[in-house]
């Protein structure tokens, strides 16, 4: 294997040389480390290095000469002329009243719409003005003399239009909800209520997606997701989404993108779509601490969060600590039925759940230039969740009771989580752009228990302990390039490497000097994939404001895994193409009508490839299944909305078909009566059918409502064992409902009120149902009159003390009844503060920020650890 390999890399050495000459000439950056990282990963270096060559190539001859400047200066602020709000980073372009086809300057506006060209030499100019959903504006200037150097302009009001390269945004008050070509977007920054909450507090108001109260997320009914946190993957997401969004400090998100429809830019995987979390940046001049505290009856929380801009640098800083306790109680029946007899298994257990979370942030940029920037940053997670439960068990054969045991059992899954990145950015000219990026991640997580019989120190030295500690890391590089064609087109283009290693080594041990059990050996699994990806995106935007999107993209995953070391599992490379197809059109700047088509997979996670007997529940085990398929999925949707006055409404309809589907197989155990064995396999189908509705409505300037229902019906088929021992199909269908209401007031004095409901509705399952609950919540906050700081108070489900989630299957083999009871009612006082001082005038983001995004796993869920991640770049999807 290591002749193989060494002979593999001795073939593709000429290309990683050509490729290092080629960026040390364009002097981006020592890129010795990234040659290092394709060296050491065979099987994708020829793919990707191919598609590294021509994109450089190409780059490099688009790049223009540098322009002679002067000391000239002109400043002003761009205005939406409808909402009277600022226009978020447009594109600005200077040229001389000479030469109106060739730009000599540019940049963009900031978060406040404001914007500044320096270095202006003299003569006559003229700005144009252009942003995504409004029409282009040219402003002629004065004339820039030796008498006459800098220029303010009064405020410069825009017209909205869908005519640029993606869909009109729809406000209402506060800008709540935007519409794109291919995504939703939510303004989370807005909420009163964030303080002290995590990121599944927010994904609970936004349109389309779905958060049980473990912090499981959903899109449309399917949490075959990924999460992206700005545009960047982590092996923090990894593990588990829900475990990973409690590390997420609310109100440190500024919005959250729910792309249904990725473009071919975004990698293949996360087949119902891509939840991006945008968290809030500071651009201005100066320097400025945050400081978060807030702490109530289920938990505490502390946040510092720091920012640094001086001339081209800027630094960030943070950092955020939270501890949760929370009790639960659980009720389980299980019946299992043999050939001759029945047995039935009772349960009842008590926990106390101890979490804490923590996470850490350092980023800093530079402007090489006025058209160069490099940006980098350094994130590091810390989780610990520690159960104590105390079970009684019941086995009874027909109606005898065989066994009446009770048992404790500790759990313990600490985990961390590093993330390292480098980013290059060269924007040519506007929308004509060259990005490199890089990205290391790696985490590590422990999912360790002890159960131990109660009774008597003789059942007590039967304690059994599972130890299973997993590692998962991601090398990954990424070029993007685009450039428009005439006013109304762009085309992008661009390859990925993705290099993944994930390593599970567990054992079982009995008694108190923790012997190795002989029933059951120690094992491990090691698990490398890597992919290589190329895509071709096109956008096009017609007089009659049509907006068009294709694109495709191409993905080779060649997989090497052995088990225990030794034993290598026979997985064969598999490719996939990848088309997608976006098509919107808006009539009279107040309705919007959109479809889309696209093609996505979602390959298996560590939860479900891990070979560990899982005996946390001794009566219900599981394990995973490391030769699993990627699944497929097909997405068609179609949707309408309306922006009339105060009121903004929109109207979806989707069909989700996923073939090959990874799912959960149960039979009860050949050799333990009363025990059933949950694994995985490729055997499913599942068909859903929905709509959405959603809408704002601004009841005068200061109370606005969003609202929202959705309901899909899902058609879901497997496989499951017969009583004879026979593997027949199992099918399942029904309706899935959920609903949400907010209600926003902003009074006077600086006090402003806030109300949240969702509910959601019982789920399909392949064999069964999941109950359904209920969450709402209740705010205020009061800003101090120095606008420095603020104290709020919330409350959530205040009216119980549990919410129960039912949850049944049935088979012809056996049954399942589960109650669990989540004690969630919760009270909470927070406190902000802002010290330092920001400058009047901005540091304008010449450039937007490029990064890696891997999107590309299935979500373990649950508290397993270790899974790999996936994603795509940043950019104007």
């Amino acid at each position: 294997m290591a002749y193989a390999q060494n002979h593999r890399l001795l073939t593709f050495y000429p290309h990683l040389s050509f490729i290092y000459l080629i960026l040390g000439n364009v002097k981006l950056f020592d890129v010795s480390f990234v040659i290092d990282l394709l060296s050491k990963n065979y099987y994708m270096t020829k793919y990707f290095t191919s598609i590294l060559f021509f994109i450089c190539s190409f780059a490099i001859a688009q790049m223009p000469t540098a322009t002679q400047g002067g000391d000239g200066k002109i400043m002003g602020t761009l205005i939406d002329s409808v909402a009277k709000t600022p226009v978020e980073f447009a594109t600005l372009s200077l040229y001389k009243t000479t030469d109106m086809v060739k730009p000599i300057d540019g940049t963009l506006t900031d978060e406040k719409g404001k914007f500044t060209i320096k270095n202006v030499p003299n003569g006559k100019f003229a700005i144009k003005f252009s942003s995504i959903g409004f029409k282009d504006k040219i402003v002629f200037l004065e004339e820039i003399t030796a008498k006459n150097r800098s220029i303010t302009l009064k405020d410069i009001f825009m017209s909205t239009d869908a005519k640029l390269l993606n869909e009109v945004v729809v406000t209402g008050q506060g800008a709540v909800i935007e519409e794109k070509v291919d995504r939703l977007v939510y303004n989370a920054d807005k909420d009163i209520t964030a303080k002290g909450g995590d990121a599944a507090d927010i994904l609970r108001k936004v349109p389309l997606l779905s958060v049980d109260l473990d912090g499981n997320v959903s899109l449309r009914g399917s949490s075959n997701i990924r999460v992206l946190i700005n545009n960047k993957p982590s092996t923090i997401m990894a593990a588990s989404i829900a475990d990973a969004l409690k590390q997420i400090p609310a109100d440190q998100i500024k919005t959250v993108e729910v792309i249904t429809s990725p473009s071919a830019k975004y990698d293949a995987e996360g087949s119902s779509g891509i939840i991006n979390i945008i968290t809030k940046k500071n651009n201005l001049e100066g320097y400025s601490l945050n400081t978060d505290i807030g702490g109530g009856n289920r938990g505490a929380n502390l946040g510092l969060n720091g920012s640094l801009r001086t001339g081209k640098f800027g630094m960030t800083l943070g950092g955020f600590g939270r501890a949760n306790f929370n009790p639960s109680e659980t009720t389980f029946e299980q019946i299992t039925k043999g050939t001759v007899n029945t047995f039935r298994t009772s349960q009842r257990g008590n926990a106390k759940d101890e979490m804490v979370f923590g996470r850490y942030t350092l980023g800093a940029d530079y402007d090489i230039s006025k058209t160069k920037s490099l940006s980098a940053g350094a994130r590091f997670g810390t989780r610990s969740f520690n159960r104590n439960q105390d079970l009684t068990i019941e086995r009874f054969e027909n109606l005898t009771q065989l066994s009446n045991t009770n048992q404790r059992i500790i759990s313990e899954n600490p985990s961390n989580s590093w993330d390292f990145n480098i980013d290059y950015l060269h924007v040519i000219k506007p929308q004509k752009e060259l990005s490199i990026s890089t990205l290391y991640s790696r985490s590590t997580a422990n999912s360790d228990f002890t159960n131990t019989p109660l009774g008597n120190a003789e059942l007590e030295r039967l304690a059994l302990t599972n130890r299973n500690d997993n590692i998962n890391q991601e090398y990954t590089v990424q070029v993007d390039y685009q450039t428009p064609i005439k006013k109304n087109q762009l085309v992008e283009f661009g390859g990925k490497g993705i290099f993944r290693e994930v390593n599970s080594d567990f054992s079982y041990l009995v008694g108190g000097n923790l012997i190795n059990d002989p029933k059951r050996p120690n094992g491990s699994l090691d698990y490398n994939q890597n992919i290589g990806a190329a895509y071709l995106a096109y956008t096009y935007t017609s007089k009659s404001k049509y907006t068009f999107k294709a694109g495709t993209r191409y993905e080779i995953t060649d997989i090497f895994a052995t088990q225990n070391n030794s034993t290598e599992i026979d997985i064969e490379p598999y490719n996939i193409l990848v088309p997608n197809v976006n098509i919107s059109k808006t009539f009279g700047g107040k309705y919007t009508v959109k479809t889309g088509y696209n093609r996505r997979i979602q390959r298996p996670g560590l939860q479900q490839l891990n070979p560990n007997v899982n005996l946390v529940n001794p009566q219900n085990i599981q394990q995973g299944n490391p030769e699993l398929r990627p699944e497929l999925t097909d997405n068609i949707e179609a949707s309408v909305s309306a922006s009339i006055k105060k009121i903004y409404l929109n109207m979806s309809v989707f069909t989700r078909l996923t073939g090959n589907a990874i799912t959960q197989v149960a039979t009860p155990s050949g050799t333990e009566d009363g025990v059933v064995i949950t694994t995985f396999q490729n055997i499913g189908n599942d068909k859903a059918y929905g709509v959405n509705f959603s809408g704002n409505l601004s009841l005068t300037s200061k109370w606005m409502i969003n609202a929202g229902i959705e309901s899909f019906y899902n058609y879901i088929t497997g496989q499951t064992t017969s009583a004879a021992g026979v593997s027949i199909p199992v099918a399942n269908e029904g309706w899935n409902h959920n609903g949400r209401l907010m209600s926003f007031i902003t009074l006077k004095k600086g006090w402003q009120v806030q109300a949240f409901s969702f509910v959601r509705g019982s789920r399909v399952l392949p064999m069964g149902r999941q109950g359904g609950f209920g969450f709402y919540s209740l705010g205020a906050r009061k800003e101090f009159k120095n606008k420095k700081g603020s104290i709020g108070l919330s409350t959530q489900n205040f009216l119980q003390n549990a919410m129960k989630i039912r949850t049944t299957m049935e088979s012809p083999l056996f049954t399942q009844n589960s109650v669990n009871y989540m004690f969630n009612r919760g009270i909470s006082l927070n406190l902000s503060y802002k010290l330092g001082k920001m400058g009047a005038d901005a540091m304008m983001p010449k450039k937007r920020a490029k990064g890696v995004k891997n999107d590309d796993v299935k979500d373990g869920g649950g508290e397993t650890t270790g899974q790999q991640g996936g994603g795509a770049p940043a950019g104007r999807n």
